[in-house]
C-alpha cells in the first residue's frame, strides 16, 4: 500500500495540474481578439450551406467590393451595419416587420413591402453580384455544399 505522503504529493501534484490547466484555458479563451468585422461565415440554405468569406470579397487581391455594397442599410455609415437577419428572417413575415426596419425606414416605407427570406435575399444578391461583373463562381455546386 502507498504511504499518506505519497498519496498527499499525488493529491496536491493533481490540484496543481488542474488549477494550471483551468488558468492556461481561461487567459487563452478570454485573450484572443475578436475580428472587427466576421472573415468567414456558413450559411444554410435548402441547396446546402455556403462558406462565405469576407476577405475574399473585401481586399483588392480578391473582389474588391465595399461593405455598402452588400450591407445597404443603412449606406452612409459602415460602423452602423446590422446583421441582415434584423430584417431578414429565414421564414416569410405577412405584415410584421421587425422593430429593426423602423429604425431605417418610416412606417409609409415599409407598409405594403413584403420582406425577403433571407436566404432568398442572399441569393439573389450574390448570384446577381457574380454573374453581372464575372467574377467568382456561377455554377450552384461552386458555392453550395451539402
Amino acid at each position: 500500500m502507498t504511504s499518506k505522503k505519497e498519496l498527499r504529493l499525488a493529491y496536491a501534484l493533481a490540484i496543481i495540474l488542474f488549477v494550471v490547466g483551468v488558468l492556461s484555458y481561461a487567459i487563452a479563451a478570454f485573450s484572443a481578439k475578436t475580428p472587427d468585422s466576421p472573415m468567414r461565415l456558413m450559411f444554410k440554405g435548402v441547396a446546402g450551406k455556403v462558406l462565405f468569406d469576407h476577405k475574399t470579397h473585401t481586399q483588392d487581391a480578391g473582389y474588391g467590393i465595399a461593405c455598402g455594397q452588400c450591407h445597404h442599410h443603412p449606406e452612409e455609415d459602415e460602423a452602423a451595419l446590422r446583421a441582415c437577419g434584423d430584417c431578414h428572417s429565414f421564414t416569410e413575415k405577412e405584415d410584421a416587420f421587425p422593430e429593426a426596419c423602423a429604425d431605417c425606414h418610416e412606417s409609409d416605407e415599409i407598409e405594403d413591402s413584403k420582406i425577403t427570406k433571407r436566404v432568398d435575399a442572399f441569393h439573389s444578391q450574390c448570384i446577381n453580384c457574380h454573374k453581372e461583373n464575372e467574377a467568382g463562381p456561377e455554377k450552384c455546386a461552386s458555392c453550395h455544399v451539402m
